[in-house]
Order: structure tokens, then sequence, then C-alpha cells
């Protein structure tokens, strides 16, 4: 098997070896509630504050799951139906159905509301993730499912009586090179370290009801921090909070709206510019 190693000096090369190995510590840190993930992240910045380093890029010249594309579909509320170019079938915040998309592998769920989990999941599924431990602390998913990455970054929700901490998951899948991301239900603004472990978003699915998770304009300011080129609203009570999240947006975001339910993606076709895309819900 042919790799293309690009190094940028040999400071560079034991940066990143030493990121490495930080990277290997917080990963098994991850990975104590689910399988190890035989991979390591590329959507983690590693090393992006060490002096004069750059990353080591170690790229499989022939058949690597980066020459495919990802297909996402707008199943309905939050859940996004998800396939990798290996035919591995996600169902974010499952709440039992996915319309007539069949049994996912996998699925991820966060308890903030019933319409964001079930807890009589189809035996059919393979996966099921999660957002948050039903035992106490915080739920660590870290898992590779054929051609699939697929960890998490907790987050805290307000709670019906008291905050909850942890008790809502961002979910990121790295799929062909693509770093995609979920939000969940988020209930807060996010902070340095959340940033920091959720690394590089290519892709983010964005609550925008504008009350039940954040304001507007709180959850606009949390896309403008990851810079994601591609924005997908969910989570939208009727197109009023779904038009204010555009229009935040629009100064330095292109929009779409192609009356479409599903977008094929790769890191070739990503836009030029950060862009929201409306898909339009199946349900």
């Amino acid at each position: 098997m042919k790799y293309i190693l690009r190094l940028c000096s040999a400071v560079g090369v034991a940066a990143v070896l030493l990121a490495s190995s930080a990277w290997a510590a917080a990963g098994t840190m991850l990975a104590q509630t689910d399988t190890v993930a035989r991979a390591p992240s590329n959507c983690l910045a590693i090393a992006k504050n060490l002096p004069k380093a750059r990353f080591a890029n170690l790229t499989q010249v022939q058949g690597t799951p980066a020459s495919g594309t990802v297909r996402i579909s707008f199943v309905g509320h939050s859940t996004f139906w998800i396939e990798s170019p290996g035919g591995v079938t996600i169902a974010t915040d499952y709440a039992g159905w996915t319309g007539r998309r069949g049994i996912p592998r996998v699925v991820t769920m966060n308890k903030a509301h019933e319409t964001h989990y079930t807890d009589s999941p189809d035996p059919g599924i393979e996966y099921v993730l999660r957002g948050w431990n039903p035992e106490g602390g915080r739920s660590n998913h870290n898992l590779e499912v054929d051609d699939v990455l697929i960890r998490n970054v907790t987050t805290d929700i307000r709670g019906w009586q008291a905050p909850e901490k942890d008790a809502n998951s961002i979910f990121i899948f790295e799929i062909s090179g693509l770093c995609i991301g979920h939000l969940g239900h988020l209930h807060h603004e996010l902070g340095a370290g959340h940033l920091g472990w959720i690394g590089r978003l290519d892709v983010v699915m964005v609550p925008v009801d504008g009350s039940w998770t954040l304001p507007i304009d709180k959850m606009a300011g949390v896309i403008k921090q990851l810079r994601s080129r591609v924005i997908l609203p969910m989570h939208a009570f009727g197109d009023y909070s779904l038009s204010q999240f555009v229009a935040n947006l629009s100064n330095d975001f292109a929009i779409r709206r192609d009356q479409e339910q599903t977008i094929t993606l790769s890191v070739d076709s990503l836009p030029a510019k950060p862009t929201v895309i409306v898909l339009e819900p199946q349900f």
C-alpha cells in the first residue's frame, strides 16, 4: 500500500509525534463506554498550536474512502439519515422512526425530549449510541464502523428541575475525509474546551427553534465560531425561527433553499464560501 507523506520540517515531525501520543491517551479516555476506534481522528487539530508544525498527511493513493461521497437526507425534526460510501447508515437523534428508510446500522440519541430518543430501539440496529450516560457521568463514544469514525463531545442541558451536566452530546461523524457534526439539543454556548474536542467541522447540523435550545442570535454565534462550510438547519418550529436564523447569517454566509431533501457531499465538492443549505424534511 502506497502512502504520500508530506512533512514541512524535522520540527514538524517531532511535534506531530508528540501530539499523536497525547491524542492516543485522550482517545483511551473517550472510549470508556463503547468500542475503541481503530483509526485516529482526522478532525482534531492536534498540532495547530505548535510552532512551525504541520500535519503529516498519510493519504492512501488507491481505494481510499476519501474519494467517496456522503449522502445526507433530512428526515425531520432533528433526524438526518447519513449514508457513507461503504454503505453504513446512521440516523441522528433517533426517536424510533426514519420514515420509509428502513433500519439504520447506527443511531445516535439525546435525552432532552422524547422526540430525540427512544427507550425501545429496533433490535436490528447494531449500534445504539446515547448522548448521555444512564448510569450518570459522561457518555463517551469513540468507535469505528467500517468506513465511519464516530465520537461525541458532551454538553449540559437545562433539565426540568435543575441543570444536568453532560446530558447532551454533539456527535461527530468522520466519513471520507469529511467531519460532520450534529449539535443535538444544544442548550448553551460552546467554550474553548468544547471547541477543542470538537475540532474541525466541515458540515454542522444545527437546531434553530430559538427557544427550546438557544436563542437565534446565540446559535448563530455558535455557527460563526465553528466556521463550517455547510450548515444544515434543523429543529425549526415553523418558518419564522428558520428565517430569523438565516437572516442572522446572511451577511457572511451564502444561502441555498433548493427544495431538496437530500444532498451529496465530498471533500472536493464543499462550497468555497460557508453556506447554509435548507433541506426539506421528509416528514
